[in-house]
């Protein structure tokens, strides 16, 4: 596994000091326990008390489910100094949310517990108490293009020209050509660290079919799923479908299942991190149409694996779509959630995104594979009703016949 620090690293320690827990959530095989290695590493460096345990371990997991004090066989207290305690894996306790409202309540001023846990659906469940004011959350997230390059190229020099390209609109790179290979490959096969360290194209969609294959089993079992072929199913549409409304009733009736089977397939497919909700945007609750969500994938390897698309991007009947999502994946390493919207009318008006800096102001964002597609006369709905919300457009290929990257 490779060396390299993932941005979250950087939060993670500096959330150390602070009273609360922290807690690193994220999909299978993000990277959450290297990591934790690496936390441990620094710690340890730093010559702190830090312990690392994992749940993975049948009798550590025996004795913690016996009792919270039970963790005093493993570490050791030294004083009043304070200790750390990484946890890998804190979902596989009986009650997670009872062990750490414990320990937090009686030892916070001497255990500072950093603990990881995948898939957020199982932890939901288990997490009873809501640890309000006793836990932080981080969610880890496959890598973003910028730890991309990273991973890839084993330096920085990339990463500065990159960072000059969507900083500067007239930045002239003699790298971009480069760049725009990695783009393509990173539009292609997603951020999964051990696919992105795999240098064969093939062994980057066997390892993807491999993903695909273990995480859904998994979030069957978890999720208690009874019709494993429609949860398989209604994945697939979703990634057909990206970037599209989350018709609840429509699915219900292609799929010959209840309303209520695909809001919990959805809620299981969200709680796995696979995908993501996007909330429309209004003030005309009667003209501007709907409270459906549009859906987005995490990770765009996994939506291509489930479609089985690899060639390239230019030929690809779903360009548009891939392009949006990658938006989306960029818009959410620079904004919460909640400042991410799409707008739409009744009458069919669409932008893709409005990005929310306050009440009254922020942007908006309307992506295209081709710049030429785009028409300001298409938009004029938007741009009189909101004024201070200013519109602009980014494409793959841009005004100036530049092909291959989406800057911003």
């Amino acid at each position: 596994m490779t060396p390299y620090r993932r941005k979250l690293f950087t939060e993670i320690m500096n959330h150390l000091e602070q009273k609360e827990f922290t807690i690193i959530l994220g999909a299978r095989q993000t990277g959450k326990t290297t990591l934790l290695n690496q936390v441990y590493q620094e710690l340890s460096i730093q010559s702190k008390n830090v312990y690392i345990l994992s749940l993975e371990e049948p009798i550590l997991l025996h004795e913690l489910n016996k009792h919270p004090e039970s963790i005093f066989q493993f570490i050791k207290l030294y004083g009043n100094q304070k200790i750390y305690v990484l946890f890998d894996e804190i979902q596989y306790l009986h009650d997670p949310s009872n062990f750490l409202k414990y320990i937090f309540d009686k030892y916070y001023e001497r255990i500072k517990i950093i603990a990881t846990g995948s898939s957020a659906f199982y932890i939901d469940k288990k997490f009873k108490d809501s640890l309000a004011g006793r836990k932080r959350i981080f969610e880890l997230y496959t890598l973003d293009f910028e730890e991309y390059l990273l991973f890839q190229t084993q330096g920085k020099e990339l990463i500065q020209e990159w960072k000059q390209i969507i900083e500067q609109a007239n930045y002239i790179s003699f790298k971009r050509k480069e760049i725009e290979i990695f783009f393509n490959e990173y539009l292609t096969f997603g951020g999964y660290p051990a696919v992105v360290l795999q240098s064969d194209q093939q062994q980057k969609i066997f390892l993807l079919k491999e993903l695909y294959t273990s995480f859904l089993k998994r979030d069957i079992y978890e999720g208690n799923i009874q019709n494993e072929d429609k949860f398989y199913f209604l994945f697939t549409i979703l990634a057909q479908q990206t970037g599209s409304l989350l018709n609840v009733n429509e699915l219900a009736n292609t799929l010959k299942l209840s309303v209520t089977a695909i809001e919990n397939y959805i809620y299981i497919l969200r709680k796995c991190f696979h995908i993501r909700l996007v909330r429309p945007f209004y003030r005309n609750i009667r003209k501007e149409l709907t409270k459906m969500p549009k859906v987005y994938f995490n990770d765009l390897g996994m939506r291509n694996i489930l479609l089985n698309q690899f060639i390239p991007i230019s030929q690809r009947l779903d360009k548009g779509m891939l392009i949006e999502n990658y938006a989306f994946i960029r818009l959410r390493q620079l904004y919460d959630y909640e400042q991410i919207r799409f707008w739409r009318t009744a009458d069919g008006n669409e932008v893709d995104f409005v990005i929310i800096k306050d009440y009254k102001r922020g942007f908006a964002l309307e992506i295209k594979y081709d710049y030429s597609e785009f028409r300001v006369s298409k938009y004029q709905k938007f741009i009189d009703e909101y004024p201070e919300f200013p519109l602009q457009c980014r494409a793959y290929v841009a005004e100036k016949n530049e092909t291959g990257l989406i800057a911003f």
